[in-house]
């Protein structure tokens, strides 16, 4: 794996994820209390053995600088980075990223001078745990120059992906970018073909990418620099390739979720409190997902209920009844509130007493959760200021919306209180 050059592709706008991206980066949004997003695949690499990792992005990347320059470093004596690019201003021009594949090119100058047999393309907004090797064994033995990671899915979820269509030896001979319709039907395949159970064969009838790539390192350099029209993977670039270049499929048996909308990402992170066998575990001492370490106290929790939940670090929790959430690091929650089927990122810094002290008097609430206060289906962002005696529990069913200058959205049903957000006592939503 020495030969292995990882590229993780950090996403634009993360509009999808909005208004939980409005201050960071699609990478950097945390995940299950105390992690963030990029950890994900900077772990796959390295329990992979693949320690040269670029992850490219282009908008509110500073948390995430942050947190990958405090996470992830190598002795001295490897040859191992994490290293962020972003765009920026060339001789060649000086735009935006204008997709996946353009932002790998506008950056070849600098992974051209790393040595290199193969670059390994990911997502930095996936929650899977992979090991790459054989992944990259797979590329190597059937000698591809191009190979994509794919599982099956069924109908509900196929447009919602780039679609492949196999041969008997696993090549690809079609490849389509979230189609629908007609076009979507002429994608149906015999999933069985690829060892699946004739029952799970007729539930996903598609094979989708994952969008997970390894390609040949002059292969990707002469798609880049022979198609400058072609901005994206998925859309572009790899499906123009299919008959030229030999794509392989490599079938990936394990849970994987793509977690760049609100649902899915909410969905996702309440999923994990699932005892004994959640769909996607923290819990596994032979491929850890890494992530900051920060000399946190252990939570107190006195006179607490807590059911089915994650509680993180640093918490201080008195009488509260906790069900079925998320706590995340530094999460402050008062006495006789109710938290359920919920998200609470926590908080990026404790107050002093002094300063919880001083809000009060200013009609202010503290960083975190007030007492008698009912919370269900809900996000609440790093650093919210909830109040006394709110109730965060969507009365009016709303399906979508926002008041952006209070900090509040609703998405999909799921209420969102936004990243410094202050929500008055007595508020009802």
């Amino acid at each position: 794996m020495r030969n292995v050059l990882a590229i993780i592709l950090g996403g634009g706008r993360g509009s999808r994820l909005y208004p939980l991206t409005k201050l960071r980066a699609k990478p950097a949004v945390p995940l299950a209390g105390k992690y963030r997003l990029i950890d994900i695949p900077i772990s796959n690499c390295i329990n992979s053995a693949i320690h040269r990792i670029y992850i490219l992005t282009q908008f509110n990347s500073t948390s995430l600088n942050r947190h990958v320059g405090l996470t992830f470093n190598f002795s001295p004596f490897q040859e191992g980075f994490v290293e962020i690019l972003t765009a920026q201003q060339t001789p060649e021009g000086s735009f935006w990223f204008q997709g996946t594949a353009d932002a790998v090119r506008r950056h070849l100058p600098t992974f051209t001078n790393v040595k290199s047999d193969e670059f390994l393309i990911l997502s930095g907004d996936h929650l899977y745990r992979m090991d790459y090797r054989p992944f990259i064994e797979h590329h190597r033995q059937t000698g591809a120059d191009i190979t994509l990671a794919v599982l099956p899915v069924g109908p509900a979820k196929a447009s919602d992906f780039g679609l492949v269509k196999i041969d008997d030896a696993g090549h690809v001979i079609a490849f389509r970018e979230k189609p629908t319709g007609a076009s979507l039907d002429g994608m149906r395949v015999d999933t069985g073909n690829m060892g699946l159970l004739p029952r799970e064969a007729k539930k996903n009838p598609f094979i989708a990418s994952m969008g997970i790539y390894v390609f040949k390192r002059q292969v990707l350099l002469d798609l880049l620099t022979g198609n400058q029209e072609q901005h994206d993977f998925g859309k572009e670039l790899i499906p123009a390739a299919v008959g030229k270049y030999r794509i392989q499929a490599f079938l990936f048996k394990g849970y994987w979720e793509d977690i760049g909308t609100i649902r899915s990402f909410f969905n996702a992170n309440i999923e994990l409190v699932k005892y004994p066998d959640p769909a996607f575990s923290f819990h596994d001492p032979a491929a850890p997902i890494y992530t900051r370490q920060r000399y946190l106290p252990p939570s107190k929790m006195v006179a607490v209920k807590v059911t089915d939940s994650l509680i993180s670090d640093g918490c201080i929790i008195e009488g509260a009844t906790i069900s079925d959430s998320v706590i995340g690091i530094r999460s402050i929650i008062g006495n006789n509130t109710t938290i359920e089927n919920s998200l609470v990122m926590g908080a990026d810094y404790f107050q002093l007493p002094q300063e919880r002290r001083d809000d009060a008097v200013r009609g202010v609430p503290p960083i975190g959760i007030g007492s008698d206060t009912h919370i269900h289906y809900a996000i609440i962002d790093k650093n919210a200021r909830i109040g006394p005696h709110v109730r965060i529990i969507n009365k009016d069913r709303v399906q979508e919306g926002s008041r952006e200058d209070e900090g509040i959205w609703i998405k999909e049903g799921i209420i969102i209180v936004t990243k410094n957000a202050v929500v008055p006592s007595n508020t009802v939503i």
